[in-house]
């Protein structure tokens, strides 16, 4: 998590009443009475933006309980002088530009760190603009970017309140990121609902974190499954639906979430690898101030041990999620609600793009372009004009075709 041992910074915890910091979800609001047709759109350069920043490729993925400030984007070794300024001179360069790296992007870019949620779903957005991501970084976050932050901020503060504590060692901004979510499941269990609900687990082998928007209990009327309903909540500078392929990524992204949910709800939490994968001393005693904060929690802990052991039992007491699952769209202008997508949850299908997410991410096979059918998102991709699956793309070279990148070394 690219922490610095024990220097003391400050950190804000999230507590079961009302202030907040990630993208959250809003209120539900009343039914419409009668049908809508439903504009679609394909997505604008703003919007686009959003989704990049989603791809998130280089910042540590903190919960919205402890919010630090993320660092710059990383650039391959040896380059550190380079940026994105021209893509002229990035035009210039083969487009797999980390085939050379003797190692996979997870353990590149991810080192003890868990991949999250989004980390996945921009993957499945297209596999070439996440490796130049990672590798040359993102573009600068944009006004509608901002925008839908203060949004997602807004909305987490009607449901959580947060506190200022001092951290000082990678431990205790692990313990108190586990402590949000203790809190956030207690929030669910005593009032229905919670908001920005940080969930790290094991799957298929790779540890994986996400923020759910919203964690609400579903009324009878929406489903007879007693399994909480997950909910993601999108801001849109149009009062239209985005088009289908990113319908499909949202949904994916929800899918995800449940995905991650049941997996630390029925299976064992594994605390030895976790401690051994993020390089954390189990047995270290927490700070004062972290202490001081877990027992006003009324819990008695005094390490990261103990903490981990309350994390697992307070998922083991939650059914799995509901099978039933929620996509909202807002319009950003005035917040009124765009549509509510809801949908099933497909086993197989969410397996199967988790499976082809972490195959890039391990790099057990070359980036793939996106579909020559979705091939319009290259038109909102920064770096486009060096991809040869552009279809606009023009070779520097006029005598011979663009050339194709090599497949990045696996691990």
């Amino acid at each position: 998590m690219a922490e610095s041992g024990s220097e003391s910074t400050s950190e804000s915890l999230t507590t079961t009443s009302s202030k907040p910091d990630q993208s959250a979800t809003i209120a539900i609001s009343s039914p419409k009475t009668h049908h809508v047709e439903i504009p679609i759109e394909i997505v604008t350069e703003e919007e686009m933006a959003i989704l990049d920043a989603a791809l998130a490729a280089t910042r540590s993925f903190l919960p919205s309980a402890i919010r630090s400030v993320s660092s710059p984007s990383r650039l391959l070794a040896g380059e550190t002088s380079r940026t994105l300024r021209s893509v002229t001179v990035f035009s210039k360069r083969k487009l797999s530009a980390c085939s050379d790296i003797e190692d996979s992007y997870l353990h590149r870019f991810r080192r003890n760190q868990a991949l999250g949620v989004t980390d996945l779903t921009g993957t499945e957005w297209c596999e070439k603009q996440m490796e130049n991501v990672l590798c040359f970084g993102r573009r600068k976050v944009s006004k509608a970017m901002k925008l839908g932050q203060a949004r997602h901020l807004e909305l987490e503060e009607e449901v959580v309140k947060k506190v200022r504590v001092k951290v000082e060692s990678k431990e205790d901004r692990w313990a108190l990121k586990l402590l949000s979510s203790i809190a956030g499941v207690n929030q669910f269990l005593f009032e229905g609902r919670t908001r920005e609900l940080l969930i790290v687990g094991f799957v298929g082998g790779q540890w994986i974190i996400g923020i759910i928007d919203e964690v609400r209990k579903a009324s009878a009327e929406e489903s007879s499954d007693i399994g909480p309903l997950l909910t993601d909540t999108k801001t849109r500078g149009r009062d239209t639906l985005p088009a289908e392929p990113q319908r499909r990524n949202g949904r994916l992204q929800v899918m995800l979430y449940k995905l991650l949910w049941d997996t630390v709800v029925k299976e064992s939490f594994p605390a030895g690898r976790f401690f051994d994968y993020f390089s954390l001393d189990r047995h270290c005693v927490l700070s004062q101030d972290v202490r001081d904060n877990i027992a006003n929690a009324g819990i008695p802990a005094q390490t990261l041990e103990e903490i981990v052991r309350y994390y697992e039992n307070t998922f083991k007491m939650l059914p799995m999620a509901n099978d039933q699952l929620l996509l909202r769209y807002e319009f950003q202008k005035d917040q009124s609600i765009i549509a509510e997508i809801r949908f099933s949850h497909d086993p197989e299908w969410v397996m199967s793009k988790y499976k082809e997410a972490i195959e890039f991410w391990r790099s057990e096979r070359e980036a793939e372009y996106t579909p020559e059918e979705e091939r319009w998102k290259c038109r909102y991709c920064q770096f486009a004009k060096s991809c040869p699956g552009n279809p606009s793309f023009e070779s520097p070279t006029s005598s011979s075709p663009p050339r194709e990148s090599t497949p990045p070394l696996a691990s």
